[in-house]
């Protein structure tokens, strides 16, 4: 029957746009990438219906705690489109998802990931794994499974998007959060890389639309083409954290996402108390400028889009400050004290940028 109708011109899965050996070719080409993400924990291989972690590695903790976490890009996958530019999403997609996990102190295990594309162009997608394997060696996870999904019809053949999920484990009692922050903690700084992944929409307005540049454009403040600005990868803090919390106390980390610092600073502030951060502590960097000076975007509104200069933020006692900034020092990252955590009148809690950016 079905080869009548084959043969006939009947409908078939290829003639709908979705190319199964062209997947298949992409699983090939990925395959080695993944390999590079493995832990002693993993179980089989990739190919599987499920990617397999053992969890008898979890015996060691007294009572582990399971943190979980799932993440985009947003619209910088346009950026990477633009420029045929994909081995660095993938990156960023780590980021987003494993620097959410590490800030209530878990270590990463493993993470899972979709690529949806409107057409499969195995070498594509290889490339964004690549990136992605990459990120979790820099996190120190696995890279256990994922899908690639073709969508015709609802995508362009160029159009793509990526989405991760992941998974770490914390000893109950070395849980950072809220409950641990006291009146004298420092808060501590640590430096972007860049735009990282958050306020595209944004920028792509800004500097397309209203501006009306170009990713070839090289831009004297930046060094650089807008368009190798705009892909910096987002930079990939587990690690860093990890070894914080090893070598020092920390009460509490902060991811600076979606909402910029203050919001994401107030999250893990308790009620009664408040964060205060300086802004003269640092100058962000000349990417920022330009997007508020471009489009003539005022100050609160940048700071409550973009990171600012700031990726990840550190709640340490004051006896702590010195061996934290060492530790990062050491490890070829840029921090500083940027603020403090006071008591407050009433028992909201928040967080606040005051003064003006260092010149």
């Amino acid at each position: 029957m079905s080869q009548t109708a084959s043969a006939a011109g009947g409908a078939s899965y290829a003639s709908a746009g979705v190319d199964i050996e062209a997947g298949d070719r992409a699983v090939e080409l990925m395959k080695e990438w993944v390999k590079k993400t493995q832990r002693p924990e993993v179980l089989g291989g990739l190919g599987g219906f499920a990617g397999l972690f053992d969890a008898s590695a979890l015996k060691r903790y007294e009572r582990p705690l399971l943190a979980s976490a799932t993440d985009g890009v947003g619209t910088k996958v346009d950026i990477a489109r633009q420029m045929g530019v994909y081995d660095t999403i993938g990156h960023d997609l780590v980021a987003m998802v494993m620097d959410d996990i590490v800030v209530c102190g878990a270590e990463p295990l493993f993470m899972t990931d979709y690529i949806c594309v409107g057409k499969v162009h195995p070498e594509r997608v290889a490339a964004i794994v690549k990136g992605i394997a990459e990120g979790c060696v820099l996190a120190g996870c696995a890279l256990v499974g994922g899908e690639t999904a073709e969508h015709p019809g609802l995508l362009g053949p160029d159009d793509f998007d990526v989405a991760g999920a992941g998974t770490g484990v914390v000893e109950h009692d070395r849980l950072l959060g809220a409950d641990r922050i006291r009146t004298g903690d420092a808060v501590i700084a640590m430096a972007s890389s860049g735009l990282h992944s958050n306020g595209y929409s944004l920028v792509r307005h800004v500097v397309f639309d209203r501006a009306g540049m170009s990713l070839d454009q090289r831009v004297d403040e930046l060094g650089r083409t807008l368009g190798e600005e705009l892909l910096e990868p987002t930079r990939i803090y587990s690690l860093d954290c990890l070894a914080l919390t090893r070598t020092t106390e920390v009460h509490a980390f902060s991811h600076i996402t979606g909402g910029g610092l203050a919001a994401n600073l107030a999250r893990v502030i308790p009620d009664g108390l408040h964060a205060t951060v300086d802004r003269s502590t640092w100058t962000p960097g000349a990417i920022f400028d330009l997007v508020g000076t471009a489009g003539r975007v005022e100050r609160l509104e940048l700071e409550k889009t973009l990171n600012m200069g700031v990726g990840m933020m550190a709640v340490v006692p004051a006896e702590s400050v010195d061996a934290a900034l060492t530790t990062l020092a050491d490890r070829g990252l840029d921090a500083w004290v940027a603020g403090e955590i006071t008591e407050r009148g009433d028992k909201d809690s928040g967080a606040e940028l005051v003064g003006d950016y260092a010149k």
